[in-house]
């Protein structure tokens, strides 16, 4: 036996040729602003990446790394499935290896289709509805039962069969069982007419007596009404019969013949419902949007009571519990009545349940209901909600991208989404995070800082290491990754009050509070606590309240940031001028457009079962003008030049010289002191983060004779260096004699508050109430909540 072997260590296996991929190298990234970026990321690691609002993270993260990504596995799929999904060009980059399959969680808000609520986008419902199925007493039918988006349908009829040659005839009857209430189908409220406001029944139709927008009778409407012979025109409408009356309302599309001619004539309200009411509100014109609003009163449904169900879906129920109150549960509580049900038959589906419902609490998202429409909740919760699906997946090796997932979050809640951050990365993956708070920043295994600025004077790596790196580096991030907001001295001295009276909205309990106004407010809570509600449904609306929040902003995809604040207009004028000429040559939507693209700047072509595919045009280059206008200049630049320029670039040009325009200039200084000076004046609006539209609502808000500001997180997407600027900002706005409202988490900015009002103690319906009312200096001294205790630390008191 030989024995010599065995005083050998072992020799460890060199490493296998598969392992040796862990990074992701991008080299020469030229997407947007970014300048020839190159950076290797480690993989199944925590990156966190940072700078000032505009200095590229995006362009990085999502257009290069996440759209590479998301177009290789595009291409794997068959021609016929590429036909369905969106096109993506392949990213201005010179190399990019190592990539895995992308999960992009970002901070689109769900599509508000009234159908869509919190339980059918996170499968919870899906699971419920079945477990209902099985265990409810009395059995109604399967999970479609329970399902508000099916209705219940039966017929029965006579069908013809091809039998050995012969055609024989047999009855046959269908029915299915649907859980949608047959009254709102499945909506929750119904609409209601009032017919007040259709017509004037004193006057006849001659007379005029129709009072909805454009159903005249000078037109084609007073030929149906004249010649359909179903009433007399000429007769006052509080003298209809009943038959007449329900003639002009309500009759279905009957085929009429006028002046020889056939024509369909309808009854008012079926007619309204389709060209008014099948629309969403606020895309239609002002003057029919005035008229649906008047007209038209939305109530909860009185047969389901707004539970979208129907009385036989509601009738199941398991130990006493329907499925709709289920629903109606706080997150919490349903998740502790699922935990206590144990019925084997069914026990791989609860514990599936039960892990839904705990990774909605965990993730702090415990307040909501399954039957909150989806389209009412924050871009945080909307992040927080996707994630949901992504924790319990058995997917790893994927790479999770997310934008800003603490925004939205109290400073208690932050500690969480941390938590699951790392949960996340230690199955496995690699997740990248664009960030700027201190405290996310703080737990990554590597950071990337962009900028030094924004726009144009960013799209370089100013550094790449660990955190500690980062603060010795001397970067902007890194000089302000440990700033914290002093107290101020003095506050201001509020010159009156406004009263809000028993608010009950939501989870608020009968709250009466009085806001300071002619000074800066800050209310706080954590989240789900009751902020929204409070300022949203009882001081937003009011006279003189201007409300900014961070909800889409109508326009297409021409629509940019010059023409949404009016300084398109001021720049026309002035190019007409200077070469006399008219303005409707300076807009690449009307007489001056590139007749090859329609101003587009780029020709999208369709290729049917293929993806469509954006070239830009070869016509203008892009620059959606037509050649004979780009030879039209004001102060040595031509109109594209204008769009493609920065705010800050185009403040000096219209501030001073040939080009001195002082209406634009004046819009352009807004954008540029909310924070906007990196955007381009031709941006397209649909390419803006949350936070970005906001501050570009602001900016066209602060001209508004409101008296009353209210914000809804301004400090979202924005850098530590931003903040100080926006509080700024804010002063402005008070000592101009406004009142300024904010509902913030950021602790700079309720330091620097005049009076805070602070809202909880928890969640859900374990808050709803003030828990706190007065000047910051008192809140860090009382300490007696989440919001005290946290500001105390961070103001170093």
């Amino acid at each position: 036996m030989e024995t010599g072997l065995s005083t050998n260590a072992p020799q460890s296996p060199a490493p296998h040729a598969a392992d040796s991929h862990d990074l992701i190298r991008v080299l020469g990234a030229r997407e947007n602003n970014l300048k020839d970026v190159d950076v290797e990321i480690p993989k199944r690691r925590l990156t966190v990446f940072t700078g000032v609002s505009g200095s590229g993270k995006s362009s990085l993260v999502f257009d290069t790394i996440a759209a590479e990504s998301q177009r290789l596995i595009n291409e794997t799929y068959s021609a016929f499935v590429q036909g369905f999904m969106p096109t993506l060009a392949r990213p201005e980059v010179d190399v990019l290896e190592g990539l895995t399959t992308a999960i992009i969680v970002d901070q689109q808000r769900m599509g508000a289709d009234p159908r869509s609520t919190v339980g059918t986008a996170t499968d919870a419902n899906a699971m419920l509805r079945i477990l209902f199925s099985r265990l409810g007493k009395p059995y109604i039918g399967s999970p479609q039962a329970f399902s508000f988006n099916v209705a219940s349908i039966s017929g029965a009829g006579a069908v013809t069969l091809e039998r050995a040659g012969r055609t024989t005839k047999e009855r046959r009857s269908f029915s299915i069982t649907g859980g949608m209430c047959p009254r709102c189908e499945g909506r929750g409220s119904v609409n209601d007419i009032d017919l007040s406001q259709l017509y004037d029944d004193a006057k006849s139709l001659n007379e005029g007596a129709l009072t909805i927008p454009g159903y005249s009778m000078d037109g084609w409407y007073g030929r149906i009404f004249t010649g359909c012979g179903f009433f007399d025109p000429d007769k006052p409408i509080k003298k209809f019969t009943k038959r007449e009356l329900n003639d002009l309302l309500y009759k279905e599309p009957t085929k009429i013949k006028v002046d020889n001619i056939n024509l369909t004539y309808e009854g008012l309200i079926p007619r309204i419902q389709k060209s008014m009411l099948s629309k969403d509100v606020d895309s239609l014109q002002p003057h029919i949007r005035a008229f649906v609003e008047r007209a038209v009163t939305f109530t909860t449904c009185p047969e389901c009571d707004g539970t979208r169900l129907s009385e036989e879906a509601r009738s199941s129920k398991i130990e006493g519990i329907s499925i709709a109150d289920a629903c109606a549960m706080q997150i919490s509580d349903l998740a502790e009545w699922v935990g206590r049900l144990a019925e084997p038959s069914v026990a791989p589906l609860l514990t599936a349940l039960r892990h839904t419902l705990d990774s909605f609490v965990d993730i702090g998202l415990g307040y909501l209901s399954l039957d909150r429409p989806s389209g009412t909740l924050s871009g945080g919760e909307a992040q927080r909600t996707k994630m949901i699906r992504h924790l319990g997946s058995s997917l790893t090796d994927v790479t999770y991208v997310f934008d800003e997932p603490t925004i939205g979050l109290h400073p208690h809640d932050i500690q969480r989404m941390n938590d699951l951050l790392r949960q996340l990365r230690d199955k496995g993956n690699t997740v990248l995070v664009v960030e700027h708070k201190p405290e996310a920043i703080a737990i990554a295994d590597h950071v990337v800082d962009l900028g030094p600025g924004a726009g144009t004077a960013g799209g370089t790596v100013c550094f790449e290491g660990t955190v500690e790196g980062l603060r010795a580096s001397g970067t902007t991030t890194g000089r302000h990754l440990d700033d914290r907001a002093a107290l101020k001295e003095t506050v201001r001295e509020p010159s009156g009050t406004l009263q809000i009276r028993g608010a009950s909205r939501h989870n608020l309990r009968d709250v009466d509070v009085d806001v300071p106004l002619g000074v800066l407010v800050v209310v706080t809570g954590v989240a789900g606590s009751g902020k929204s509600s409070l300022i949203h449904g009882s001081v937003s609306g009011r006279d003189g309240v201007v409300s900014v929040d961070q909800g889409a902003i109508r326009g297409s995809r021409r629509s940019n940031p010059a023409t949404y604040t009016g300084l398109l207009d001021p720049i026309r004028k002035a190019f007409a001028k200077a070469n006399g000429v008219k303005p409707a040559l300076f807009s690449a939507n009307s007489e001056g457009a590139c007749p090859a693209c329609n101003g587009a700047g780029v020709i999208y072509t369709d290729l049917a079962m293929m993806a469509g595919v954006a070239v830009t045009c070869e016509e203008c280059e892009g620059r959606r003008f037509q050649a004979s206008v780009l030879e039209y200049h004001l102060g040595g630049r031509d109109i594209s030049e204008v769009l493609a320029m920065p705010v800050t670039e185009a403040e000096e040009f219209f501030g001073a010289g040939d080009a001195r325009t002082p209406a634009a200039h004046k819009i352009l200084t807004r954008l540029a002191d909310v924070g906007l000076g990196y955007l381009t004046l031709g941006q397209p609006l649909t390419t803006l983060s949350g936070g970005e539209r906001q501050r570009l609502k602001l900016a066209t808000h602060m001209a508004a004779d409101g008296g009353v500001y209210v914000l809804d997180e301004p400090t979202t997407g924005l850098h530590l260096a931003d903040v100080e600027q926006l509080l700024g900002l804010l002063d402005r706005l008070v000592d101009s004699g406004k009142s300024v409202i904010v509902i913030e988490h950021h602790q700079a900015v309720m330091a620097h508050a005049d009076w805070i009002i602070d809202l909880g103690p928890g969640a859900g319906h374990d808050g709803g109430r003030i828990v706190f009312e007065g000047t910051p200096a008192d809140l860090v001294a009382a300490r007696g909540t989440l919001t005290g205790e946290h500001l105390a630390a961070y103001v170093g008191a």
